[in-house]
């Protein structure tokens, strides 16, 4: 049986951050890709308030077993307080694309 694949959505204030949060990420080997979308419109309560803002939003693909590490580093690296971070099974897809995040992926060692 294969191992599970995920998508992780994470958004930000800043599509730079986003990006080089991105790369580390890819260059770690914790997700194979991320999908950068520079401006999405964000709206949301936030202690209390409605904001209306602009963000970046980035849609990662990496093994289920790594989402916890990107929601840590995340956690620990974020610009907000509370990070949007949320994880989607991947359950259909292009075989040879979901075989491709598995190679470009490593567990073998905590980041």
């Amino acid at each position: 049986m294969q191992p599970a694949v995920s998508e992780v959505v994470i958004t930000a204030p800043d599509a730079e951050w986003l990006a080089a949060f991105t790369r580390r990420l890819v260059e770690d080997r914790l997700c194979s890709s991320g999908h950068c979308v520079e401006t999405i419109r964000s709206i949301y309560r936030w202690q209390g308030e409605i904001y209306d803002k602009p963000e970046a939003r980035v849609m990662l693909h990496t093994r289920t077993s790594l989402v916890q590490q990107i929601i840590d580093r995340a956690n620990r690296e974020h610009p907000y307080e509370v990070a949007c971070v949320t994880a989607t099974p991947i359950t259909l897809g292009n075989a040879a694309y979901l075989q491709w995040i598995l190679d470009e992926t490593d567990e073998s060692e905590e980041r």
